[in-house]
């Protein structure tokens, strides 16, 4: 599997600048494996992502702008979605990837499929509930 990132290389937006550097530079820095594939130089890369950006994604234009992201053929998201994955902490599942182990998603992961918490985050859920619970008293004292 190989993670696609569309960018424009000569693109006069800055903003547009600032989202490609911010999906390659999160890639980079995670050891991701990606290709960077330029649609400003290459005319066939802006075709190929023109046409596999799914209708339901595309903006009002029709014509969607990069970066956009794919995981071999399957298309993943544009920056937007790309930035909300990571805010989630959720950017390989977004990417179609398996989190590393030990990571923050890996363990969300984990407490999704099974549906319980690990037994070393029982002791913090512990925590957090008696502190509800004094919190809660507390406040029931003041009022």
């Amino acid at each position: 599997m190989v993670i696609k990132v569309f960018i424009a290389s000569q693109s006069g937006s800055t903003a547009i600048k600032k989202k490609q550097q911010d999906v390659l530079g999160f890639l980079e820095a995670n050891k991701i494996d990606f290709k960077e594939l330029d649609i400003a130089a290459n005319e066939d890369n802006r075709k190929w992502m023109r046409e596999n950006v799914p209708g339901e994604k595309r903006p009002q234009n029709g014509i969607p702008l990069p970066p956009q992201i794919f995981n071999d053929e399957l298309y993943c998201g544009d920056f937007e979605a790309f930035f909300n994955a990571k805010e989630d902490n959720g950017v390989y599942a977004f990417l179609g990837l398996d989190p590393p182990p030990g990571s923050k998603e890996a363990h969300q992961a984990a407490i999704i499929q099974n549906g319980e918490v690990p037994e070393n985050d029982k002791a913090d859920v512990i925590k957090l509930e008696v502190f509800f619970l004094f919190f809660f008293v507390l406040l029931y004292l003041i009022i």
